[in-house]
């Protein structure tokens, strides 16, 4: 079974990734601090929620590619 997300985090994290495809690595502490400058009024939670969301589908994205 996988992890159930909010809809507000995986539409904020598509937008993101897809607004910024080349800034987005899959180290979630990189992705944590990108996320943190580019959405400001978020809480520090929903800031990690979207940034995990992130890595993830970087990672996806990566294993496709190969």
């Amino acid at each position: 079974m996988g992890k159930v997300r909010p809809t507000v985090v995986k539409r904020t994290a598509r937008k993101l990734l897809t607004k910024y495809p080349d800034i987005f690595t899959d180290s979630f502490e990189e992705n944590k601090k990108i996320v943190d400058q580019l959405i400001e009024y978020q809480s520090k939670r929903v800031r990690n929620r979207i940034a995990g969301y992130i890595t993830h589908l970087v990672k996806i994205l990566k294993k496709k590619e190969q």
